[in-house]
């Protein structure tokens, strides 16, 4: 009897826990108003601040730098000299080269001569002369590899870099200067292979970087690369910056692309949405309702149908929230 009296009084205690639940202490809401803005779907990518026009400029061969320019910020022109490497073993080889061919020279002239007087025969003549080409071209070959151990400028521009100093031993993949021009700059940047699509060529592009929180940085999508890197799987995008912009070359960035945008549209949170629908508040409950949205942005929908302007709408949706659950409303949010 005992036992059956316990059961029975804790059947009460959950059906009045239950019931406390459901009718007693309803779940607690923050409302927010429908508004009126901008609506704006980005595409998101980070990518370096660089000049339209530059190159790196690297060494053929590993060898000792024996003097640099050290021009950093300085102008220059094509072809300008703005290091050198050690060539003392190419300057040597070039000068037995030299030696060679003025015997060589020497060799075929006495052979004409002699041939001239039927004295040699043609084929001696011959084999001077084909000597003497060989040497020619061998020479040619090590006056290259010596004009390969002098750095000059590609381009006309200014030297933006020296990474290198003379006593430095430096090789095929050290790059030793950039040299470019400071303007135009863009922006060399990486896009995912699921949203490249979105990007097309002209879009607008806000800009953010740490150093500049209170500046209006935007750009311009100029290019887009037609084949992407299946490692990182992202597309490389260029976009074009102002001449003004306070930016500068080697800065990473943050950017936004713009590509969609809608004026005077009707938006709500994102976390007020859940499932296309949004939940009112009407007499204590929740009252359930399907909208029509548009643009997605990171924190703002676009509503097209379902709701109007100043409508207050619950968010973010609660969870275990549905049609006719009862709640409290703790106020609304700016």
């Amino acid at each position: 009897m005992r036992l059956l009296t316990l059961i029975g009084a804790l059947m009460a205690l959950i059906g009045a826990s239950i019931f406390w639940w459901i009718y007693l202490d309803p779940i607690s809401v923050t409302l927010v108003p429908v508004t009126r803005g901008t609506a704006v779907e980005v595409v998101y990518a980070t990518g370096v601040v660089e000049p339209v026009t530059w190159a790196k400029i690297a060494p053929l061969a590993r060898k000792r730098l024996i003097n640099t320019c050290k021009c950093e910020g300085h102008q220059v022109k094509a072809g300008d000299e703005i290091a050198r490497q050690d060539s003392s073993l190419e300057q040597a080889a070039l000068e037995e080269l030299l030696a060679r061919r003025q015997m060589l020279e020497n060799d075929l002239r006495r052979a004409s001569e002699l041939l001239g007087r039927n004295v040699a025969a043609a084929t001696a003549v011959e084999q001077a002369s084909t000597s003497l080409k060989e040497i020619d071209a061998r020479v040619g070959a090590a006056r290259e590899a010596l004009d390969d151990l002098i750095l000059r400028a590609p381009i006309d521009g200014t030297v933006l870099r020296e990474d290198f100093s003379a006593g430095e031993i430096v090789g095929p993949g050290d790059i030793v200067f950039w040299v470019g021009q400071p303007i135009p700059l863009q922006i060399t940047a990486d896009v995912n292979e699921e949203d490249i699509a979105r990007v097309k060529k002209g879009q607008k592009v806000l800009l953010r970087h740490e150093g500049f929180l209170t500046d209006q940085l935007a750009a311009k999508v100029s290019e887009v690369t037609p084949k992407g890197d299946p490692t990182t799987k992202t597309f490389r995008v260029r976009l074009a910056l102002p001449d003004d912009t306070p930016l500068l070359i080697g800065m990473s960035v943050e950017a936004n692309i713009i590509t969609a945008e809608s004026q005077e549209a009707w938006l709500i949170p994102a976390e007020a949405l859940s499932d296309s629908k949004i939940y009112l508040v009407a007499n204590g409950k929740l009252q359930q309702k399907a909208v029509t949205t548009g643009i997605r942005g990171t924190r703002m929908v676009e509503v097209k149908s379902g709701v109007m302007e100043g409508t207050q709408i619950v968010s973010p949706v609660p969870q275990g929230a549905k049609d006719g659950v009862r709640v409290r409303s703790t106020g609304f949010a700016p």
